[in-house]
């Protein structure tokens, strides 16, 4: 056989059914309210700003991410067909690596927004301009593009056993590298040196701006300035923390040392929660976007009103 059988939850009809259900509820608001934040933050000319502009980036990144998984599990299970091909394992692993990269560079890049915008208010102008913006988005995908096009050449370049069952409900490093039937230590060096090195380094940098961010913040007066300055940096650090501690979990964990039904739920945990969360903080943490929301139904209301 040339392609894989990617895993299951259940053999039993009602229980695809509800995992199928489960599945596409969480897909759908996921979908629909990073949609929401790229067109609320594009119409509202209050929100062009680099802080919003990296959201809108990360927004339409998760919406990318969740749909490369979720809707083929979805119709596999419906169908009961969980055959993948091998160019379709190669797609999904490619894009899942390179949307994660991609994603921690842009969460990276809004914790150094937050730390000029509060910590440098006065050059925040210069250092954060929209050409700057720009560079480091471009930056960050053709890094992915080179990072994902590395570890997938890498992982497809080993030969496979006859045993083709991945326990994931899509296809991902980790658990290819336990189908592989020659030494995988190498591959396995790879993937944790530079999990730890981009991974750990952009989790410094996160962390260095933060404790930078609140020892100005707490030098603030009580009142309406330290309150939206947590308003901008609690949703941030909330995100972050959702998904480097299940990437970290998934990537740098021993091959051969969690259970089927512990991969799954933790791939669930990793590659749905945190595109699920992203909207959901955003939208009910941060004043301005809720505004802004009221605003355009309000309008929106009234015109259909007329």
């Amino acid at each position: 056989m040339s392609g894989f059988l990617l895993g299951g939850f259940s053999d039993v009809w009602e229980l695809r059914v509800l995992q199928v259900l489960s599945f596409s509820l969480m897909y759908w608001i996921t979908l629909v309210g990073n949609l929401l934040i790229v067109a609320v933050t594009t119409i509202d000319q209050s929100l062009h700003t680099p802080m919003y502009f990296f959201l809108r980036n990360l927004s339409v990144l998760d919406a990318c991410y969740i749909s490369v998984t979720v809707p083929n599990s979805c119709i596999s299970s419906l169908l009961g067909s969980s055959t993948i091909s091998k160019a379709g394992c190669t797609a999904q692993v490619f894009l899942v690596v390179f949307f994660v990269y991609v994603e921690l560079l842009f969460l990276t890049a809004m914790a150094h927004d937050r730390y000029v915008a509060i910590c440098r208010p006065l050059i925040y102008p210069v250092i954060m301009s929209s050409q700057v913006c720009l560079h480091m988005t471009l930056a960050s995908l053709l890094s992915g593009l080179m990072y994902a096009g590395v570890h997938t050449g890498h992982t497809f370049r080993l030969p496979f056993g006859p045993s083709r069952d991945i326990h994931q409900f899509f296809c991902d490093i980790p658990s290819l590298l336990k189908l592989s039937c020659s030494d995988t230590f190498s591959n396995e060096v790879v993937v944790v040196a530079s999990g730890l090195g981009i991974g750990g380094g952009c989790f410094i940098f996160i962390i260095r701006s933060y404790v930078h961010i609140f020892s100005t913040v707490f030098k603030f007066p009580r009142g309406t300035d330290r309150k939206k300055a947590f308003s901008m940096c609690v949703p941030h650090i909330l995100v972050v923390s959702v998904f480097l501690g299940s990437g970290f979990y998934v990537y740098l964990r021993p091959t051969a040392v969690s259970a089927a039904t512990q991969d799954l739920v933790f791939s669930v945990f990793y590659s749905m929660v945190p595109p699920l969360f992203n909207p959901i903080i955003y939208s009910l943490r941060n004043e301005q976007i809720k505004r802004v929301i009221t605003k355009i139904t309000k309008r929106m209301f009234y015109s259909g009103n007329l």
